[in-house]
C-alpha cells in the first residue's frame, strides 16, 4: 500500500510500526563545506532568533534532540492508590502548579510536529494488588474486589484490567464518570495530564463516606480502609464487562484526544525510540485524555505504586490517516 508523502526533513515512516525505515545520511564530502566565518555567523544568528513551537513538518529531525534512553522511573500523573487509604505506603503523586491555557486547536488534517505534550501510560491492572472486599457489580456474573472496580487506580481509570482468575474485564459503561479526591469532593480533569479541578481523583462518584465525607471501603480482610462508611452512593450507570485479551502488543497503541488527533494516525514520540522504534498507532481514547496528552498502552508496571512513565514538555511527530 502506498504511504502517505511527507514532507522534506520529516521523519521516515515505519515499514512496520516499530521499526523506523532507515535514513540515508548524508557523507562529509558529499556537500562542499562552508567557509568557518560563513558557519559561526549563522550559529550566532540561531542563537538570537526566537524559539518556536516547532510545528512545522519541514524542521529536521535531530539525533541530538533524542534522550539516549527514556526517562524510566519518573512519578506518573496518576491518583494516589487505593491502597494507601488500607494503609499502606504510597508514593506521593505530582502536586500540579497550574494548567497553562492554550486556545481552542483544530483537528490535525497533515503531517506536522507538535510541541507541548504531556505523556503518561497506562496498562490492565492486575487484580492481585488491591485489598478491597469482593463485590457484585453490573454486567459481571461473580464477584471483585472494590477498590479493583471503582479506585482511580484500577479498572474506572485503566479501562482494563486482569481479574484473580486470569480473565480481561473492562468498563462497559462509563455513567456519569464523575470523579472524587480522598476528601469526597468532585474533581475533574483538566487539559494537562497532572490537573485536576480539586487534587487527583481517587474513587469514582459513589461508594462509601466516612465520618468526615473522605472516601473509605471495606477490605477483604476486614475492617475499612479510611474509618467505617455510612450508606453507600450509588455509581449511577457505570458497568463492566469482560473482555477478550489484547489484540495490539505493548508499545503498540496510544490514547489520544481525537478532537486533535485522529484516530489511525501514526505517531512518533522520540522518547521511546530505544523501546519501540518510538512509533505509535493512534487506537484509543479516554475522558482524562485533552488536548496535548498521549497515554501509551503498556505491559503492567512491577507494583501498583508504579503507574509508569511520565513524560512532559515533548515534541511528536502526527501523521493523520489518508481520507
Amino acid at each position: 500500500m502506498r504511504r502517505p508523502g511527507l514532507s522534506p526533513g520529516a521523519p521516515a515512516l515505519p515499514n512496520s510500526i516499530g521499526v523506523p525505515r532507515r535514513r540515508s545520511r548524508r557523507t562529509a564530502g558529499s556537500a562542499a563545506r562552508p567557509s568557518r566565518v560563513f558557519a559561526v555567523a549563522l550559529a550566532a544568528l540561531a542563537l538570537t532568533l526566537p524559539a518556536c513551537d516547532a510545528e512545522e513538518p519541514s524542521r529536521r529531525y535531530g539525533e541530538a534532540s533524542v534522550p539516549d534512553k527514556p526517562l524510566v522511573g519518573t512519578p506518573a500523573a496518576r491518583p494516589v492508590s487505593s491502597e494507601a487509604l488500607a494503609g499502606h505506603a504510597t508514593d506521593a503523586p505530582p502536586r500540579s502548579v497550574g494548567c497553562p491555557k492554550r486556545s481552542k486547536e483544530r483537528r490535525i488534517t497533515h503531517p506536522r510536529w507538535l510541541g507541548g505534550f504531556e505523556v503518561t501510560e497506562y496498562f490492565p491492572t492486575p487484580e492481585r494488588w488491591f485489598s478491597g472486599q469482593h463485590v457484585r457489580t453490573p454486567g459481571l456474573r461473580g464477584a471483585h474486589r472494590v477498590d479493583w472496580l471503582y479506585s482511580a487506580s484500577g479498572l474506572a481509570m485503566e479501562g482494563s484490567g486482569v481479574g484473580l482468575d486470569g480473565r480481561y474485564y473492562g468498563v462497559a459503561k462509563t455513567g456519569h464518570g464523575r470523579w472524587v479526591n480522598a476528601g469526597g469532593r468532585p474533581t475533574i480533569a483538566g487539559a494537562c495530564a497532572s490537573h485536576w479541578s480539586d487534587g487527583e481523583p481517587l474513587w469514582l462518584a459513589g461508594g462509601w463516606r466516612n465520618a468526615q465525607g473522605a472516601v473509605t471501603f471495606p477490605l477483604e480482610r476486614g475492617g475499612w480502609s479510611n474509618g467505617p462508611g455510612g450508606r453507600e452512593l450509588p455509581y449511577r450507570g457505570v458497568t463492566f464487562s469482560m473482555r477478550s485479551a489484547p489484540r495490539a502488543p505493548p508499545y503498540h497503541t496510544v490514547a489520544v484526544d481525537p478532537g486533535l488527533i485522529p484516530l489511525g494516525s501514526r505517531i512518533l514520540i522520540p522518547a521511546y525510540r530505544p523501546i519501540n522504534g518510538g512509533w505509535f498507532v493512534a487506537e484509543d481514547t479516554g475522558g482524562a485524555i485533552i488536548g496535548r496528552h498521549l497515554d501509551v498502552y503498556r505491559p503492567p508496571t512491577g507494583s501498583i505504586k508504579d503507574g509508569g512513565r511520565y513524560l512532559s514538555d515533548q515534541r511528536v511527530y502526527v501523521v493523520p490517516p489518508r481520507r
